[in-house]
This record gives C-alpha cells, sequence and structure tokens, in this order.
C-alpha cells in the first residue's frame, strides 16, 4: 500500500448500497461504482447486489474481462482492513424431510373415506334395481 491511501473498515463500506452512494469490495480492495451504475453491461442491479458484502466472488464467478479489470482502476477509492472484514458465510444445504404426524389420515385413508360411502350407495341403488326387476318378472 502506498502512504497515505485510504484504508476503510467493513461497517463503512457495508454502509454503501444505495444508488447514489455504491462501494463494492472485491479483492481486499474497496471501489467507489456510484457513477458506473447506468453504464454497467449487466445492469445496475447486479452492482447493488454485490454491495454491502465481500464481492470477490461474484465479480470473479462472471469472469470479467482484462478491459473490465482495468476500467476498475478508475473507479479505486482505497484498502479495506481485512480485520474488520467478517469471515464469509459458510452456507449449509439444507435438508427436508417429510414425516407424517400420527394424527394426520394418510393418503390412502382419505380415499377409502371418499369410496366406501360411494360403494355403498352403488350397491345399495344395485339391488333396488335387483328387487324391483324380480318383482316385474314374479
Amino acid at each position: 500500500m502506498d502512504c497515505g491511501e485510504k484504508v476503510f473498515v467493513f461497517e463503512e463500506l457495508a454502509k454503501r448500497k444505495e444508488r447514489d452512494d455504491c462501494w463494492l469490495l472485491i479483492s481486499g480492495k474497496v471501489y467507489d461504482v456510484t457513477q458506473f451504475l447506468e453504464d454497467h453491461p449487466g445492469g445496475d442491479e447486479v452492482l447493488l447486489a454485490a454491495s454491502g458484502k465481500d464481492a470477490t466472488q461474484d465479480f470473479e464467478d462472471v469472469g470479467h474481462s482484462d478491459d473490465a479489470r482495468n476500467m476498475m482502476k478508475k473507479y479505486y477509492i482505497g484498502e479495506v482492513d481485512s480485520a474488520t472484514v467478517p469471515p464469509p458465510n459458510k452456507i449449509k444445504p439444507q435438508t427436508y424431510s417429510v414425516t407424517q404426524k400420527d394424527d394426520e389420515p394418510g393418503f390412502l385413508f382419505k380415499i377409502l373415506q371418499f369410496l366406501v360411502p360411494l360403494l355403498i350407495l352403488g350397491l345399495a341403488f344395485g339391488f333396488q334395481l335387483l328387487g324391483k326387476k324380480e318383482k316385474t318378472e314374479a
């Protein structure tokens, strides 16, 4: 680092995530990209979403060209004090489990609740028709 180079604490950088004041942290360097928001080829929302945190991984994942990396120099305003940067969150995959409560009837039980009355109703009509048919034949 040069003498007189500005060093920012992460908390200050984290507050700068609005359209009129947008800073990015990329590889330990701080960039004020407020004036670049409208010109960014990926749109301003991409930059706003990356602000307020360490955007290094977001920047690298896109695969920026050498021209884009050279353009960054224009927006460079200083370094971040690495001791103030929180560690990256380790995202744990969420596990989902489907359990059936003992007091909830199962799917088969629900179907039977619907089909059994229909079966009884069908049998009743069948016996009624059969009884009428036997009376008319006798």
